[in-house]
């Protein structure tokens, strides 16, 4: 017989009525994509978006929480990404990882079905300037380019938002 601790039970019934009750939609441009993000998560502003990533191609759009510890940046890039070429995308994107990441420690890297469509799954640990990073990220093929979604916080807010993160990774909804 299998045991179920109610206690938890209840408060994943209770955090998923109140995520479903008080989370935004946000849609993808040109994606014929949405999902939604927890509660009290805010667009950034290009500025925001400029001062936390460095690099010189930023996501289009980035949703965090009121702190910005915790933010959820997503966009359709213009790179095809063929269906049949997720083994190697996912192999390419290991490797740049590691040469970019310091301190990555992988979580798990796969490719999934979500939402009747493959994607690449990567979820992992590093350490940045001044914190420890957890990140997710989802890639998949989208009308001829490819689709991105970082959940990214501070690995001391992971394990506050990791329910609500995940809710919202699952209501990535494909039209």
């Amino acid at each position: 017989m299998i045991k179920f601790n109610t206690k938890l039970l209840a408060y994943a019934f209770v955090a998923t009525l109140a995520f479903e009750a008080n989370a935004t939609q946000f849609s993808i441009p040109g994606a014929d994509a949405s999902f939604e993000a927890p509660d009290g998560f805010t667009e950034l502003s290009a500025k925001e978006i400029s001062s936390k990533y460095l690099s010189g191609r930023p996501p289009t759009f980035v949703v965090g929480n009121e702190q910005r510890l915790t933010t959820i940046a997503y966009d359709l890039k213009p790179n095809p990404l063929p269906p049949d070429k997720l083994k190697e995308a996912k192999a390419a994107f290991e490797t740049l990882l590691e040469r970019m990441i310091p301190g990555i420690e992988w979580k798990e890297k796969a490719i999934i079905s979500m939402q009747g469509q493959e994607w690449i799954l990567l979820e992992m640990t590093s350490h940045a300037i001044d914190t420890d990073i957890y990140n997710i990220m989802l890639i998949t093929p989208r009308n001829g380019k490819m689709l991105l979604f970082n959940f990214n916080s501070t690995k001391a807010e992971f394990p506050k938002l990791e329910l609500s993160l995940r809710k919202s990774i699952q209501s990535i909804l494909l039209k």
